[in-house]
């Protein structure tokens, strides 16, 4: 059995480059399109779902996957904002 690769379990974040140029995409907007795919995921699983109970032509593992995945992605949300607050909790404490 073939194993294929994790690719569209989590959301799409950008690359880091090797050589440091500007960026026209900061980390707000990084921010920004990580909470769309997010929110797209939430949407995604609530639809697939809704089509499942409609008796609609949905497999049962179509609704589990996109409910762990939506699941998935929103944890991963969380853990990065936590640590985000953290991170600005340390600098506040740094004396200038």
């Amino acid at each position: 059995m073939k194993v294929g690769a994790l690719k569209g379990i989590f959301p799409e974040l950008p690359k880091i480059q090797e050589t440091p140029k500007q960026n026209e995409n900061g980390f707000g907007e990084m921010l920004t399109d990580l909470v769309k795919g997010v929110n797209q995921n939430q949407i995604d699983s609530q639809s697939l779902t809704k089509d499942f109970l409609a008796g609609e032509n949905v497999e049962l593992h179509e609704v589990m996957i996109a409910g762990e995945k939506a699941k998935t992605s929103m944890e991963l949300l969380m853990e990065i904002r936590n640590k985000a607050v953290d991170m600005y909790k340390e600098l506040t404490r740094i004396p200038v």
